[in-house]
């Protein structure tokens, strides 16, 4: 898949997708209340998937898994400490949990089960090594442009299985020349075919970026095969990220869908960090995007039997601390991205593309 990035910097740094080097930490959306009939655990795991995690414990308790809730899927190759929940009835059974990979650092009391989605994000630790003094420099660089911009919201590769052709599954599935009797199965696969659209369209507009970053909106009409005239106002706007007449348009960091009618206006209120574009999930009843921003997207419409969606084709990467171990030559990063972001886009742009 052909990701374009917007900086010409190139690092060379090593990260390692370990326990030791990358840590993810979810943020709840809410305060747990203290009180009612559920119990809230934070778990930290590590070398193994949320569903082996969820697994192990409901098989100590004595329950099904799907008696248990969680709000994510967390990478099993990063210390991860997560919210998940079971029945307060099993409370005196957990107090005897032990495991080698798994340790249940505190609980509380809550009112319901934790649902899938229930996040207000997740805190990302990394630690970047072999980082020489003219890497730390340029990285110093590409984290304030990070920072004042944002990044785009591919979804990462674990979306896409281990060899990465999950998404080509969910095509045949999808167009009749594979045939699948588990439901879940067959939509997980044919939801990693949306994802791969979604990504496809996302770097189509990450090119026009690119592109009206150094040539005019006459030229970059030409090489993209445009209409005349409909890239006036964009190559003017703040961001990096160039809106267009008819993008969805969506309150950030959650809300309403709108499309762009007034250009400058909406430019504006992007670079406040108020509203983001939102890239097309192809699906049943799902806004469409209207004049030149449909024109781009049409290639990357299909009529797919799940429900479709809008996703942030940007985000913001906040709480962003940097600190360099020169005598290690590492550099260690921490940052908060919205829930459903990959720190894989981030790294992408502090690596400079590929």
């Amino acid at each position: 898949m052909n990701l374009i990035y917007p900086l010409n910097i190139k690092n060379t740094f090593v990260f390692n997708s370990s326990a030791r080097d990358f840590t993810v930490e979810e943020i709840p959306l809410y305060e747990f209340t203290g009180e009612g009939e559920h119990l809230v655990l934070q778990v930290r795991k590590k070398e193994m998937t949320t569903w082996e995690m969820l697994d192990v414990i409901s098989n100590h308790v004595g329950i099904r898994r799907r008696d248990m809730g969680y709000a994510g899927l967390k990478d099993k190759h990063a210390m991860t400490i997560q919210y998940i929940s079971v029945m307060a009835i099993h409370e005196e059974k957990l107090k005897a949990f032990s495991h080698d990979k798994i340790k249940i650092l505190s609980t509380a009391r809550h009112n319901n089960k934790i649902r899938v989605g229930h996040l207000k994000g997740n805190r990302f630790k990394i630690r970047l090594k072999k980082v020489l003094g003219v890497q730390k420099d340029k990285l110093d660089s590409v984290l304030k442009w990070i920072k004042k911009n944002g990044v785009p919201n591919y979804f990462g590769n674990q979306r896409f299985g281990t060899d990465g052709n999950n998404w080509a599954e969910g095509k045949k599935l999808i167009e009749g020349s594979m045939k699948m009797r588990n439901r879940k199965t067959k939509e997980f696969l044919i939801g990693s075919y949306q994802s791969y659209l979604f990504n496809n369209w996302l770097s189509k507009r990450m090119e026009l970026n690119v592109l009206l970053e150094k040539f005019s909106e006459a030229e970059t009409e030409q090489v993209m095969d445009l209409p005349s005239g409909v890239l006036k106002g964009t190559k003017s706007q703040p961001n990096f990220f160039k809106l267009v007449e008819g993008d969805v348009m969506m309150h950030y960091p959650y809300g309403r869908l709108f499309n762009v009618e007034d250009l400058a206006e909406e430019a504006k209120r992007f670079e406040a960090k108020d509203i983001a574009p939102a890239g097309l999930l192809p699906g049943k009843k799902t806004k469409t995007s209207q004049s030149i921003a449909g024109v781009i997207e049409a290639p990357f419409v299909e009529e797919i039997p799940l429900q479709g969606a809008r996703r942030y084709a940007w985000v913001q990467v906040t709480e962003i601390t940097k600190n360099y171990v020169e005598e290690k030559a590492h550099y260690e990063l921490s940052f908060v991205l919205p829930k459903g972001s990959y720190a894989t886009n981030v790294l992408d742009i502090l690596r400079g593309g590929k």
